[in-house]
């Protein structure tokens, strides 16, 4: 799709702090976390929502899940994650690509869904090679 922030970052278009791509997913760092290890898994081919997709696709995304979320745990330390997707502008789908959100959770920190910060490049890449390290 044209002018796809998340059809570029497939692509190579945009850069993208990747921990994870197989021949259908792709999973990078949200370049705004919510948490540290805050992810994005997307599908490489465009829908725009998860009922453009057929049962069999999104079972496809689904299972790819826990084994980022486990190696995102090991390499973050994080207690716990939460797990989010929206579809259409009402329900805050910001970019309009599915896409699911895994958002490693600390207990020190609590569950907060609305703070964001701005990590560097240089740190998004090192966390981001830290969890590709521990994807199994």
């Amino acid at each position: 799709m044209l002018n796809c922030i998340f059809c570029d970052i497939v692509t190579g278009k945009r850069e993208g702090h990747f921990i994870y791509d197989d021949s259908t997913h792709v999973a990078f760092l949200d370049k705004y976390p919510i948490d540290r290890g805050h992810c994005l898994i997307v599908p490489k081919t465009h829908y725009e929502k998860l009922i453009d997709m057929d049962t069999q696709n999104v079972a496809s995304l689904f299972s790819q899940i826990p084994k980022i979320v486990r190696a995102i745990m090991s390499a973050t330390g994080a207690d716990a994650f939460s797990l989010a997707q929206n579809n259409g502008r009402a329900a805050k789908q910001i970019i309009p690509h599915v896409h699911v959100h895994i958002i490693p959770r600390y207990s020190d920190i609590g569950p907060i869904w609305t703070k964001r910060t701005i990590p560097t490049f240089d740190e998004l890449e090192e966390l981001a090679q830290k969890i590709r390290q521990n994807i199994h």
